[in-house]
């Protein structure tokens, strides 16, 4: 199968200015996303999707190819992250590019191993699933330490318990989303506005 990888890197974040091309460890926050990508041998081109001229300039050095510029309108806060994998793939397919399915590399997480990535091309393969995501052990429990709170200011848990989990060994297992890698479908992509509209399975990865 033909994989490509996508590695989203906007240039305009508020919280961290120019946070994907700051240095960490030697190397640009999105270089080290790039050469995990290059180092997973079934994945046979590395794409960036900015909005940036310079982080564009910087992925280039560290051997990805930015063979289009993201839109102002997919580079915005409240971007839903869906759209603009579905802009990098409607390139891909106008240029009939031939592939199977996208590898997501967001570069938020730098020490992912190679291992984890290859995982989850492993559990895509095996068929029957529209998207592979990764996973954690959670912090919390919505079972048992998750609350809200009404307007008159009482408590509730997030679920509320039930005849059957009165005790937390009772629960089911909880996990928390990673943005370690996505492996999807192209169809996946044009069908849905969330990860989670499909069928999904999952990669654990330990917590960093």
């Amino acid at each position: 199968m033909v994989y490509v990888a996508l590695i989203c890197a906007r240039g305009g974040s508020k919280g961290l200015p120019g946070k994907n091309i700051r240095p960490l460890a030697g190397r640009p926050l999105i270089g080290w996303s790039i050469r995990t990508a290059k180092q997973v041998e079934r994945i046979v081109r590395v794409i960036v999707s900015t909005d940036s001229e310079e982080i564009a300039k910087v992925a280039r050095e560290q051997g990805a190819e930015v063979p289009f510029m993201r839109p102002p309108e997919l580079a915005q806060d409240d971007s839903p992250e869906l759209l603009v994998w579905r802009h990098a793939l409607d390139y891909l397919e106008k240029q009939q590019y031939d592939m199977d399915a996208l590898v997501v590399i967001p570069p938020t997480s730098p020490l992912r191993d190679v291992r984890d990535v290859s995982n989850c091309i492993d559990e895509f393969e095996k068929g029957g699933v529209d998207i592979v995501v990764t996973v954690t052990d959670a912090r919390r429990s919505p079972y048992f330490n998750m609350v809200t709170i009404d307007q008159d200011g009482y408590l509730s848990l997030v679920i509320p318990p039930t005849n059957r989990i009165l005790r937390r060994q009772d629960a089911p297992d909880v996990f928390d989303m990673t943005t370690v890698a996505y492996v999807v479908s192209q169809q996946f992509v044009h069908e849905h506005d969330s990860p989670l509209g499909g069928r999904v399975r999952s990669v654990y990865v330990p917590r960093e």
